[in-house]
């Protein structure tokens, strides 16, 4: 069996695994970057790309509605060819796909990209396709893929998963969406807006990973007017005829297939890890530094979604360019960005900073607004939902918030970037906000969290002395 050496080994080419050769490759082109499965990034071929351009057709369909309102007449006899319309989805999945390939492994001589999966025979030592790798550092970015409980496999092609979804050629008639986080609840209102007869199930009692109580109780009244919520209790899967029955507790739903969106599950089988000493979790991840990326002290590093931790593309990216840049630099310990997490439905719901369980509660105040006053969203006829914003008592400074809101993604970069600089609602307020944009219901958030502090200012708070 031939064995080759290189500086750096990177396991996976997708988000993580090309941000870490992008740091590589600056300081040696003695790598290789093996893949197992399809090339392309998860984002771009089963996630984030094809999802929005779904979810814009949806909204773009769904805004007749609002016709009425502006004496538009005839929408009622609109249709929507859905073949057409996911063939669109795909036509673009495959532009944003082509363009990740063009503008990586497709420049890759051979020597640098083998395609096959790789295993662990010792923490320096891989095998792939019969070749075995030494390499001075080990990056694994395998990624990871959507979990469906074994016993649903019995179900076949009716249980779907995003992996299936947007290779469809049109839509079936009624669906169950399992699970109700990020992407459950993007896909379940994008096939509600299409026609589809959709039925949310989630074993929790919050949706779209909201741990803000006031927020996920505004978000469940608002999506369950579009479709019905089962929350609470765990769906089970049973035959009925030639469609599936979900039942939840004494609930049950006939559908023709279900979308299971139950959370993704880390790619490390087959990597042979356990033939290395390092301790891993209950799910078999390696424990491993966060701000570092590495197992130990092993010569090994692990970037993005694999972590099971903060799967979104900027972490993955972020994760990747860390671990990248330790494989071939003295190990550097790197600060985290902050936590940022926006669902794309409408309206958009958006988690930023510090989680509202992980806040001392005599140690923050909480400001909000509800969106049914605030003059831009009455324009946009899309005046529901809410704005939370935490912080710290002592002084003022943003620690955290929860969003229901349209344009929510762009309020959530806004409070994001102001906590990665530490400001404090003073600062925020003395910021400029334009009349009328929907930037006044955050202004509104923040001078009701102004509200809840005693400190006398020597200036009104959007006067900067000079």
């Amino acid at each position: 069996m031939t064995e080759r050496t290189v500086e750096v080994a990177i396991l996976g080419a997708g988000t993580a695994g090309l941000n870490a050769l992008g740091q590589v490759r600056k300081h040696t082109d003695n790598f290789v970057l093996i893949n197992g499965g399809e090339l392309g990034t998860t984002c771009a071929r089963v996630g984030c790309m094809p999802s929005k351009v779904a979810i814009q057709m949806a909204e773009d369909f769904h805004r007749r509605h609002a016709y009425p309102r502006y004496g538009v007449t005839g929408q009622a006899e609109w249709r929507i060819d859905l073949n057409a319309g996911m063939q669109h989805v795909r036509t673009l999945r495959d532009l944003f796909v082509d363009r990740v390939l063009s503008n990586s492994t497709d420049n890759l001589p051979p020597k640098y990209l083998i395609e096959g999966y790789a295993q662990f025979l010792e923490p320096d030592l891989l095998e792939v396709n019969g070749e075995r790798i030494r390499a001075r550092k080990i990056i694994i970015a395998t990624g990871s893929r959507p979990f469906v409980p074994p016993a649903w496999q019995m179900f076949g092609d009716k249980v779907l998963t995003t992996d299936q979804f947007f290779e469809l050629e049109s839509l079936p008639a009624r669906v169950a969406v399992i699970g109700l986080g990020v992407i459950g609840l993007e896909i379940g209102q994008t096939l509600q807006r299409l026609g589809v007869n959709v039925t949310g199930f989630d074993r929790l009692n919050h949706i779209a990973g909201l741990q803000d109580p006031a927020v996920n109780q505004c978000a469940i009244e608002v999506f369950s007017q579009a479709f019905p919520l089962w929350l609470g209790q765990a769906a089970e899967l049973s035959t009925h005829g030639e469609y599936l029955q979900v039942n939840s507790g004494e609930q049950q739903v006939i559908v023709d297939c279900v979308l299971a969106s139950m959370g993704r599950v880390p790619n490390l089988d087959g990597l042979g890890l356990e033939r290395l000493p390092i301790p891993r979790d209950s799910r078999g991840v390696p424990l491993h530094n966060p701000h570092t990326m590495q197992l130990g002290d092993l010569p090994i590093f692990i970037a993005g979604d694999v972590t099971g931790e903060r799967a979104v593309l900027h972490e993955a990216g972020h994760e990747g360019r860390i671990a990248g840049y330790n494989a071939v630099h003295p190990v550097t310990a790197f600060k985290r960005k902050t936590p940022l997490g926006i669902t794309f439905c409408d309206p958009n719901i958006a988690s930023v900073g510090a989680p509202l369980a992980s806040l001392a509660a005599d140690q923050i105040h909480i400001g909000e607004v509800r969106m049914a006053g605030v003059g831009r969203a009455i324009i946009m006829g899309s005046n529901q939902g809410m704005i939370r914003v935490y912080a710290a008592r002592d002084t003022g400074r943003i620690l955290g918030a929860a969003l229901l809101t349209p344009k929510g993604e762009n309020l959530a970069h806004l409070l994001a970037w102001a906590i990665e600089q530490n400001l404090t609602v003073y600062d925020l307020l003395a910021m400029p906000f334009y009349h009328p944009v929907l930037e006044e219901a955050l202004q509104a958030a923040l001078y009701n969290l102004l509200s809840k502090f005693t400190q006398p200012l020597t200036y009104p708070v959007e006067l900067t002395p000079l």
